[in-house]
This record gives structure tokens, C-alpha cells and sequence, in this order.
């Protein structure tokens, strides 16, 4: 049998991942995936996170299953986080499972599309993020894209809504909620407020996928628009990861929301979800989804989580400014403007893919060839580095004499 299988294309990121690692350049930078590093290059563990952690195991509680829907005080946590709602008449609308993470959650709900709407088309955005065209085509859904920034590092919303009045009713339109991956470029409050108008109009389903809430402008700011589109919209589907913003990487946890007309609809979702995962993994685990839980629930732990998320939103914001203006300070104002628009952990570099291969290959700077790179995975002291080398491959290939003294400069602050 294993002899008919013919060789499947490699997962690009991971590729990278396991090229940077066999590189023994000491310069070296990975900036290919999307973890959150502070300073010493560590992958922390929240202190609220932790405490939550320490109470749980100080409790004790039961390893019994949880059932289907996974921690159903976990679910309406979720629901309530996202929503901005505890039991009012959107809250009230909406039904939840656990997931394993959000790519569980991206899955279980395109699974959802495939059995309710199996002529549906998914809208993806062009750039999207590298995992949504397969997750989307292996529950066996069409999938057509439609334009999300233009040249100058901008939401292109002429382009979104040209592209978007081909939807079809019940067509599902998949959008990033905040700090778009891979760009960085997010649509302002009035562009958001135009794409909600033409789901109205136009009677598509918009899919909402959040990953990285609180990375961009805070928390609350980064939900506003997935708020905004579940006050005006009948239906609307949301895929939830608690990977970055509670640094629950390995946990994989996240929650898988559906908003409906109807509590019978409701229910009907949630079932149809529950049914969906015990073919996949039967039930998710627990112990994130505890941990989120125990953090959300407790007043101090859920202010001292905020603290922490916004001191990484802090760091990810400065490291995007001080790597915007070496680039200004090197000679590439263009290039150092559209970065300083951009949100989130995700940056993309104004490279070709030709540049990103010797940006890699001479400089050992990993970044993907569509040029996003991972601005929250690098330490302070490295930007000038980085802002030198980006520089030498957008100039004559040197390595600018003013990035060195810069870099002498931040290894002393560093």
C-alpha cells in the first residue's frame, strides 16, 4: 500500500524551520514562525497563566471526559471574550465548542459549510494565511480569493469590494478579525463597517478568524470589528486560538463559535459541530482550555493577563517602530512607511523571493518567500541587524556601514 503513495509537497514553514536549524551561522535570525519571543529569544510562560496553572494542580480535579463540546465554562468564556457580551441578545445567539486550537476550530467550521452548504464558495483574502486554502479544500469546499492590500502596504477596499459583490448568498467570506498574517495590513473602522454593509446586502456568511486579538491595538480594539459584524449580520461563524494571546502554543486550544437566527438553529450547529469532532479527535483536551478558564473567570488573574498581553503588544509595536526607522535612517522610506502601518506579530518585507533567498542565504535571516517575517520573535538588539541586512539586499548587497555602528548600539543596549 505505502509504496503507491507518491511524494506530497513539504509544509513550506516547517521546511524553513528545519533549515534554520541545521544553519550554524551565529548572526543567524528564524523569523519563520509565529511565536511570540521576548528578548532572551524565550518563548515565556504568562505569570497568570502559571498561577493558573498552580491552582488547578493544587486542586486537583477529575482527568474524566468532558464530553463532545469540550469545557462548556471554557465556551461561554470564549463567547463572552469575543463577543463583548454576557447573556445579552448577541451573546444569547450564539453556540460554542472547544477545538484543538484554532486550526481545529478553522476545520470543524468549514466541515459545518461543506454539510449545510456543500455548493458554497469560501472567499479567502489574496494574500491569505498559508494554512487556509488546504484546510478549506480538504473539508471539500471551493475556495476563490479576493484582494486585501494594494502596493503602497494598504487595505486595498476598492479591490475587497469589487471582489466581494461576486459572492452568492450563503457564500462564506473568510476574514482575519485583526493583525492580518501575513501582511500586517488591517482595514480602518469605516472599511470594516463597508464590508459588514455588503454581507447585508449581498446575504454571504462572513467567517471570522482570530488569532492573535490583543497583538494589535489591545484587545478590546482588535474585537471591535468581529463585534461590530455580529450586531448586523444573521449568521456569522468564528474560529478561535488561544495559542498567542495566552502563549498556549502547546496546549492547543481554541473555541469555534456560530451565530444563528434561531436557538433551534443553535442547537442544531452545536450538535452538528460535537458530531463532526468525534469523527476527528472524538474530544479536545483540557488542560488549556482549564487554564483559560480559571484566568478569565478570576478578576485578578484576568486583569494581571491583560497586563501581560499588553506589555507583549508593546514590545511587538516597538521592535516593528525601531526596525521602521533604521530602514528610514538607511536610505528606504518607503519601505520603512509601510512597515510602520502594519499590526500584529507578522510583518511582510518589501522583498521579492529571489531577495528572500539572500536574505536567508547571506545574511541567515529566515523569513518566508512571500516576505513576512515574524516581528515578535526578535529581539531588540537584533533589529539592527535585521534593518541592515533587509537594507543591503534592497540596495548593492553590502551591509550599510551605518547598520553596524547601529548594531554595535543596540548589542550594548540589548
Amino acid at each position: 500500500m505505502l509504496e503507491l503513495l507518491t511524494p506530497p509537497p513539504a509544509d513550506p514553514l516547517w521546511d524553513l524551520a528545519a533549515e534554520f536549524g541545521a544553519d550554524a551561522r551565529p548572526e543567524r535570525l528564524n523569523l519563520v514562525l509565529g511565536v511570540y519571543r521576548d528578548d532572551t529569544g524565550v518563548t515565556p510562560v504568562m505569570r497568570a497563566v502559571r498561577e493558573a496553572e498552580i491552582r488547578l494542580a493544587e486542586g486537583s480535579a477529575s482527568k474524566e471526559y468532558r464530553g463532545l463540546s469540550g469545557n462548556l465554562a471554557f465556551n461561554r468564556a470564549m463567547v463572552s471574550l469575543v463577543l463583548g457580551t454576557d447573556g445579552s441578545e448577541v451573546g444569547g445567539r450564539a453556540a460554542a465548542v472547544q477545538t484543538v486550537a484554532g486550526t481545529g476550530a478553522l476545520r470543524l467550521l468549514a466541515d459545518l459549510v461543506r454539510q449545510t452548504r456543500p455548493d458554497a464558495t469560501v472567499w479567502i483574502s489574496d494574500p491569505a494565511y498559508v494554512n487556509h486554502r488546504p484546510i478549506m479544500q480538504s473539508a471539500g469546499l471551493t475556495v476563490r480569493t479576493y484582494r486585501w492590500s494594494g502596493p503602497d502596504g494598504r487595505a486595498d477596499l476598492p479591490g475587497m469590494l469589487r471582489d466581494l459583490r461576486e459572492a452568492r448568498r450563503d457564500d462564506v467570506v473568510l476574514l482575519q478579525g485583526c493583525c492580518h498574517n501575513p501582511t500586517g495590513v488591517d482595514p480602518s473602522p469605516e472599511a470594516w463597517e463597508a464590508l459588514a454593509d455588503l454581507a447585508e446586502r449581498r446575504g454571504w456568511v462572513p467567517f471570522v478568524d482570530l488569532a492573535y486579538h490583543g497583538l494589535g491595538d489591545g484587545l478590546d480594539a482588535d474585537l471591535r470589528p468581529t463585534r461590530m459584524l455580529a450586531s448586523r449580520v444573521p449568521e456569522m461563524l468564528v474560529a478561535v486560538s488561544c495559542s498567542k494571546n495566552f502563549g498556549l502554543y502547546s496546549e492547543r486550544t481554541g473555541c469555534a463559535i456560530v451565530l444563528g437566527r434561531s436557538r433551534q438553529t443553535l442547537r442544531h450547529a452545536e450538535t452538528s459541530l460535537q458530531n463532526i469532532a468525534r469523527t476527528l479527535y472524538s474530544m479536545p483536551p483540557e488542560h488549556g482550555a482549564a487554564v483559560v478558564t480559571a484566568v478569565l473567570q478570576d478578576p485578578a488573574l484576568r486583569s494581571a493577563w491583560r497586563a501581560e498581553l499588553d506589555v507583549m503588544r508593546g514590545r511587538i509595536t516597538d521592535n516593528r517602530a525601531d526596525l521602521a526607522a533604521r530602514l528610514r535612517a538607511l536610505g528606504h522610506p518607503v519601505a520603512a512607511e509601510t512597515l510602520g502601518r502594519q499590526k500584529g506579530m507578522f510583518s511582510t518585507l518589501p522583498l521579492t523571493a529571489d531577495q528572500m533567498r539572500r536574505l536567508r542565504e547571506e545574511f541567515a535571516v529566515y523569513g518566508t518567500a512571500s516576505g513576512r517575517v515574524n516581528i515578535a520573535g526578535v529581539a531588540a538588539h537584533r533589529i539592527p541587524y535585521l534593518a541592515g541586512s533587509v537594507a543591503a539586499v534592497l540596495g548593492d548587497g553590502r551591509m550599510p556601514a551605518g547598520a553596524q555602528r547601529l548594531d554595535a548600539v543596540g548589542a550594548a543596549a540589548g
